[in-house]
């Protein structure tokens, strides 16, 4: 199995009224020919997908992630378990720390299991591809399991906490989370900062580029990412945006089979009292908010915080 070629380009992506310069992955066309499949969600595209959320730093993140386990708990992670996975890019990524035995990816996608097992296949080394899992699962009702009855640190990450739009759906997907967890364990949410909520006057668009090459390296047109457009209908009693998600190959052949896809996706918006009340309901609690999957950006800080993200624990017998 040949390896994709990589580089890196600037990108711009535009989120809550803001504009950040992020790196994004220059990915051969060749590759993802050979990974897009006929789905007819973007969910069942998961070289697409990958593609487009290439930007993230995913070897910082997981330090973070790692890092604030250790903090709180005092002790390494020792396993890890990622739900809405997708690619499982952060599960992945954790394997290349010393002190994690397993990590476990669950997604109701076999798509993206099967994309993510062929990257582990080329990512990870022997003794790692024996400690990674993935499962394909409902995160409202799934079980752990890993070689063990417990798991230390849970990820549910890049907002797929707002598929979940019902307060019973998320108290269920938090409650089998809880069963899963270790008794000192971590969980972490990822999730749009609030203020996107009190500020939905009008949905506004979010787009980005990456740009593709062929296989000499030659320019071979761009894909172009909405992640949200002018215009969504909004629901401010339920707090759910319906979603646009839209995917288009620009100057990429189409006789090639390469799929474009635009849908709908109804997403919800939370507030962090409401992760709180939440995680309550399911026998967590709330410890820490942070502005950013990395170190020192406070959740209230108003030019550098641009995600909520919430760390839960058990909660503690009075």
């Amino acid at each position: 199995m040949s390896r994709p070629a990589f580089l890196f380009v600037f990108g711009l992506f535009t989120a809550s009224n803001q504009a950040f310069i992020l790196t994004t992955q220059k990915k051969c066309v060749t590759s993802l020919r050979a990974t897009v499949g006929k789905g007819e969600s973007i969910y069942s595209l998961p070289a697409l997908y990958d593609l487009a959320f290439g930007y993230r730093d995913f070897e910082e993140e997981v330090d973070f992630l790692l890092n604030t386990h250790e903090r709180l708990v005092g002790r390494p992670a020792l396993s890890v378990l990622e739900l809405a996975a997708g690619p499982a890019r952060h599960a992945l990524t954790a394997l290349s720390d010393s002190s994690i035995q397993t990590a476990t990816a669950v997604d109701s996608s076999q798509e993206m299991a099967d994309y993510a097992i062929e990257i582990a296949a080329e990512l990870l080394d022997e003794q790692q591809l024996k400690s990674f899992q993935y499962c394909v699962d409902d995160m409202r009702s799934f079980r752990y399991k890993n070689g063990k009855d417990s798991v230390d640190t849970v990820w549910i990450l890049l907002g797929s906490l707002q598929h979940l739009t019902s307060n019973d759906d998320v108290i269920s997907c938090l409650q089998a989370v809880q069963e899963a967890l270790a008794e000192d364990g971590t969980i972490v949410l990822e999730l749009p900062h609030p203020r996107e909520t009190f500020s939905m006057v009008e949905c506004t668009k979010n787009s980005w580029k990456v740009p593709l090459e062929d296989d000499s390296g030659k320019e071979s047109g761009e894909l172009k990412i909405i992640w949200g457009d002018d215009g969504d209908a909004f629901d401010p009693i339920r707090q759910v945006r319906q979603f646009t998600v839209a995917m288009e190959l620009v100057g990429v052949a189409q006789s090639e089979g390469i799929q474009n896809i635009r849908q709908v996706v109804p997403l919800r918006l939370f507030t962090a009292q409401e992760i709180a009340a939440l995680a309550r309901c399911a026998g967590l609690e709330l410890v820490e908010m942070h502005g950013a999957l990395e170190e020192g950006v406070q959740v209230d800080d108003e030019m550098l915080a641009f995600r909520l993200v919430c760390v839960l624990q058990h909660l503690k017998k009075s």
